[in-house]
């Protein structure tokens, strides 16, 4: 067993989500969101390099010289997937390895609202996961797939670079792509992906127009389309794609979107009382109302609708973090350290506080008062019969 392969099952083993491997530091892995050195052992430039060829094909290697960026997914038999990215850095190279674990945990595992049910179950539309890097979100749309996987029938196709999470086939069809093995790039596989005949379309992540467009189309034309992007939150996530297209065409743009759009899911991973992660998840679904506001480019009102519970349905991150404090799963210090907005995270609290005592005190004096005269029950009547 050569060093590669030792710490990429020491990872698997310690439930660890990454590994860094740079010159000059030593081996660093992360577990529930903190980085550890793996030894005391400083790494030399070439290092990283060496180890890298351990579990990557020559050609590849070659690739890495050349262009200075590699990605590519690595299995290892009976652990995992591991997503190894490459780059070149002052001269050395750096490598950075995700455990991606056999098991596909279900919705229920991780602790996922009931909605995320629905919209996986949806015949057609767009639903974004957006979050930042490490923050669970192809682990939680791997989970989503999984779950229309075992309850429907159909063909669900992905396009990823690279694969993640591999999927074993049970009431559907899931054929899996991967940029770079399977097809030469990701507009190429797009470009084709109508022709497979697919139910379900997950698209990696949107990085770029021609993407976001794809995407788009695919929801238009009666597929349900799923697809990851980077961003702190919905309303994020909505200027993002906004900022794809120059100015004259997105008034076209905003109402295909408006059309196609059923969710943005936006997630973070929070520190749980008891040491681990958890998923703090904002939902924003495509309301009527909210609807019209995307069609006018009116991005802050759906944020507004959001926390004033006018968009049916969906959640801000404050709703979802107060509701983790509630029930005990995370400090209050910790929500407040992960909310868009600490100050209406506690107004949030300090309201669902006093309507919790509002509604004590009314079951209090909803109580009927006990009456300390005697009741006829309580009498014994001694009647001597002469």
């Amino acid at each position: 067993m050569g060093t590669m392969e030792r710490i990429l099952r020491l990872m698997a083993d310690n439930k660890a989500s990454d590994v860094y491997l740079s010159a000059n530091a030593p081996a660093l892995v992360k577990i529930q969101g903190e980085c550890i050195p793996l030894n005391n052992q400083t790494l030399t430039p070439d290092a990283p390099r060496s180890l890298l060829a351990e579990i990557v094909p020559p050609e590849r290697i070659e690739e890495l010289d050349e262009t200075g960026e590699l990605n590519i997914g690595v299995p290892l038999e009976g652990v995992g997937r591991f997503r190894v990215s490459a780059m070149h850095q002052r001269g050395s190279c750096a490598v950075v390895i995700r455990f991606v674990p056999q098991e596909i945990p279900s919705l229920e595992q991780l602790g996922l609202p009931e909605i995320f049910k629905d919209l996986i179950m949806a015949r057609r539309g767009l639903v974004l996961f957006v979050g930042a890097t490490g923050s669970g979100k192809s682990t939680s749309l791997a989970a989503m797939i999984d779950h229309r996987n075992a309850q429907q029938s159909g063909h669900i196709l992905t396009v990823e670079d690279p694969i993640e999470y591999q999927f074993t086939n049970r009431r559907s069809i899931v054929n899996q792509r991967e940029v770079g093995s399977d097809t030469t790039s990701l507009q190429t596989a797009l470009k084709n992906a109508l022709r497979q005949a697919p139910d379900v379309i997950m698209i990696g992540e949107i990085r770029d127009r021609e993407t976001m467009s794809a995407a788009i189309a695919y929801a238009q034309s009666g597929h349900l389309c799923l697809a990851t992007l980077h961003g702190n939150n919905s309303y994020h996530a909505l200027n993002r794609i906004l900022s794809f297209y120059p100015v004259e065409v997105r008034p076209t743009m905003l109402g295909d979107l408006a059309s196609a759009m059923r969710a943005v899911i936006s997630q973070r991973l929070v520190k749980t009382v008891s040491g681990k992660r958890t998923a703090a998840t904002e939902v924003m679904l495509n309301t009527k109302l909210v609807g019209e506001m995307i069609e006018q480019g009116n991005f802050s009102a759906v944020r507004e609708a959001m926390e004033k519970s006018m968009a049916e349905g969906s959640v801000t991150f404050e709703g979802a973090l107060a509701e983790l404090i509630h029930t005990g799963k995370i400090s209050r210090e910790e929500g407040l350290a992960n909310a868009d907005s600490p100050t209406n995270l506690m107004w949030r609290l300090q309201n669902d506080f006093q309507l919790a005592a509002n509604a004590a005190k009314a079951q209090v004096a909803a109580k009927p008062e006990l009456d300390d005269a005697a009741s006829f029950t309580e009498i014994v009547l001694d009647v001597n019969q002469e």
